[in-house]
């Protein structure tokens, strides 16, 4: 059951940090670069280690609190 809310809260923070990072880097070209292009590999990779690894800190303050 731990696994499973885990995995619910990766992948809620993984599709909220995809959403945010994909209109980030779309503006970020837009503005800069002068065309609308989505960065899609960066966005996929900061979402894949964000959304691991914000859930996964957020336990260990929760144990260490507990303690």
């Amino acid at each position: 059951m731990d696994m499973t809310k885990f995995a619910i809260e990766a992948t809620m923070i993984f599709s909220i940090v995809l959403v945010v990072s994909v209109i980030v880097t779309l503006l970020f070209n837009l503005i800069v670069h002068g065309y609308g292009v989505i960065d899609w590999e960066t966005s996929f990779r900061i979402s894949l280690i964000l959304g691991v690894a914000l859930p996964w800190i957020h336990r260990r303050e929760k144990k260490q609190s507990g303690k």
